[in-house]
């Protein structure tokens, strides 16, 4: 995709106010001083794209950024209606719809939470169920086979909430890699279908169907710390590699290929990870990297009938074809992280904007992942842009926030938890409106009105 191109928003009109505000003036559901004059209102028309999957190119003579006017002022797009939701049980199924709720557009934000190494213990898990978690999710790029079922056991043991079975999906993963690997640029690397622990001369990547799709000059992308290897050399399981551009990778760490393979949208792995939730009654599955509706489709056939089903738009190929994917799930998640490495960085939050308005026009609940509070991982309280990043999250329309790091390896899961809710409470308490018109606004500009 070229860097000078980012995702049309569906729809003709910008304007100068709080989405959520917006939201809650056309639902009703609470009263707020909204911005009144006309004068103060600044609306910037676009041409509507013909098609939702189609990317809007912008004109190069102007500001590459849609969120601000030729003048410069800063514009913020307006959601369609939040879509209602549920809190529901383990053995709940089927979307939440507005005809199951008689809940208003204020309804609960969801809180998914990652299981892993820090949140796998009997209290932590007591402790996070305690808050109202309303899903775990368990990553089965990060879980094993021979080991799934004992760790559902042992969350069952402690916790009646609903676990999510989170396929690997149709991508690309390094395998196990000694600690601290770093790869040197214009070193040779062999990349391998065998499972192998990786070393700064031989790497595995799986499925092995990947290694159909090298050939020479092929670039091969590894974690997110920029890591680029250029393929030399291929054979029917393996192939040599230059690094190109050297840095530190981990292992099962997310990798991405251009040009990008066709991959099935399941792995065999996943397949037998499916009947094993199956066998134990689980309700609740992901499909990761979601590249069609076609492929929700195949998962459909192979979870149980009625089992919530969330599809993730974290590729280019997702976010091309999300229509077919929204109308074809129950719900859909973006991952904002996987996405970051197949279209630039700085185009990520205009496509969140887009997904987010997308998923709410067809009426499907919208959960956005990554980074949320990624600095919790390691330390005990976020920065304020990470808690501007979640309350920016919920304006644009999202109904579901994914701890992944945060709660899977971060040093304090519960502490992660607690600033997520308290950010969620914040969202649902204070931006009732933004008041053009009241006394002081012409000096200090618009003044918050709060409940």
């Amino acid at each position: 995709m070229s860097r000078d191109v980012v995702p049309t928003y569906v729809g003709t009109s910008f304007h100068v106010c709080s989405d959520r505000a917006a939201d809650i003036s056309r639902s009703g559901s609470r009263t707020s001083s909204l911005i009144s004059s006309p004068s103060s209102v600044r609306t910037v028309t676009r041409r509507q794209s013909t098609s939702a999957n189609t990317l809007l190119t912008l004109d190069p003579r102007r500001s590459r950024s849609p969120s601000r006017t030729e003048s410069g002022d800063l514009i913020v797009r307006q959601p369609a209606k939040r879509v209602p939701l549920v809190r529901r049980t383990q053995h709940e199924a089927g979307p939440a719809t507005p005809q199951s709720s008689a809940m208003s557009d204020a309804a609960k934000i969801q809180l998914v939470c990652t299981l892993g190494p820090a949140s796998l213990d009997p209290d932590v898990i007591r402790k996070l169920d305690a808050r109202g978690v309303d899903l775990f999710r368990l990553n089965l790029s990060h879980t094993g086979l021979e080991e799934l079922a004992a760790t559902v056991e042992f969350f069952r043991r402690h916790s009646e909430a609903p676990l999510s079975l989170d396929t690997e999906g149709a991508q690309v993963r390094c395998g196990s890699v000694v600690p601290d690997l770093v790869l040197a640029q214009g070193a040779e690397v062999e990349l391998t279908a065998d499972e192998v622990q990786g070393s700064a001369d031989r790497l595995s990547l799986r499925p092995r169907s990947t290694f159909q799709a090298l050939r020479p000059r092929s670039r091969v992308g590894i974690d997110f710390h920029g890591v680029l290897l250029r393929v030399i050399e291929t054979g029917p399981a393996s192939a040599r590699a230059v690094v190109d551009r050297g840095g530190r990778i981990g292992s099962n760490k997310a990798v991405t290929i251009d040009p990008s393979p066709i991959l099935p949208a399941l792995t065999d792995k996943d397949v037998a990870a499916i009947a094993i939730g199956r066998r134990m009654g689980i309700d609740h599955y992901a499909l990761s990297f979601a590249t069609s509706g076609r492929a929700v489709r195949r998962i459909r056939e192979l979870i149980p009938p009625g089992a919530h089903l969330i599809s993730k738009i974290e590729s280019r190929a997702g976010v091309q074809n999300m229509d077919g994917i929204i109308e074809a799930s129950d719900a859909v998640l973006l991952d904002r992280g996987d996405l970051s490495r197949e279209v630039p960085l700085e185009e990520v939050p205009y496509y969140q904007k887009a997904i987010a308005r997308r998923a709410n026009r067809l009426r499907k609940p919208l959960y956005v992942a990554t980074n949320l509070l990624e600095s919790m991982v390691l330390n005990s309280r976020p920065t304020v842009a990470e808690v501007n990043d979640v309350a920016n999250t919920l304006l644009d329309g999202a109904h579901g926030l994914v701890l992944a790091a945060e709660t899977a390896i971060g040093v304090d899961p519960v502490g992660a938890v607690d600033m997520v809710k308290r950010a969620i409470e914040a969202f649902e308490r204070i931006p009732v409106g933004l008041d053009f018109t009241a006394p002081g606004a012409e000096t200090d500009g618009a003044l918050l009105t709060l409940r």
